[in-house]
């Protein structure tokens, strides 16, 4: 799903990850296909708390793929 959403254009990925409900989705399948690639222990840490703080990681990744043009810690 990473590739999948590093292919979309900037601005969709930005209004992805401004909507709540949306935000939280797109964050677990990022973050969960990160790990199942990469199977590193801070992918599988932030897999996890993603479950309860993905909102806030989605705005944290608005910013950051603002700024970096790709989302926090999973590049």
């Amino acid at each position: 799903m990473k590739k999948w959403f590093n292919s979309l254009p900037r601005i969709v990925q930005i209004i992805l990850l401004f909507i709540p409900v949306c935000n939280w989705i797109m964050e677990l399948g990022v973050r969960w296909g990160h790990f199942a690639e990469r199977k590193g222990l801070l992918s599988l840490i932030l897999a996890i708390l993603t479950i309860p703080c993905g909102v806030l990681f989605g705005w944290l990744d608005v910013i950051w793929c603002l700024l970096f043009k790709h989302l926090f810690l999973a590049r």
